[in-house]
């Protein structure tokens, strides 16, 4: 398991240009985006032990991340 934390940019490296446009003019996913990246450090400082949380909080925290990654996913694809 890999602990290091993620990023959108990591996650669509070909859509660069697209998610740097829709932060800055787009609101909801300016809200998408602050969520993913809040949601990932939770989970990073989770995974390396920084915030000790238990096992099932933490699948929490990562079907969340999925869930925003998703709406991303759709929002670049749009």
């Amino acid at each position: 398991m890999s602990h290091a934390a993620h990023d959108l940019a990591a996650a669509f490296p070909q859509a660069a240009a697209k998610l740097h446009a829709l932060k800055l003019s787009d609101a909801h996913f300016r809200k998408l985006s602050d969520a993913y990246y809040e949601l990932d450090k939770a989970i990073h400082r989770a995974e390396t032990g920084i915030e000790p949380t238990s096992d099932q909080h933490l699948e929490d925290l990562k079907k969340q991340r999925l869930t925003v990654l998703d709406a991303v996913a759709n929002m670049v694809a749009a």
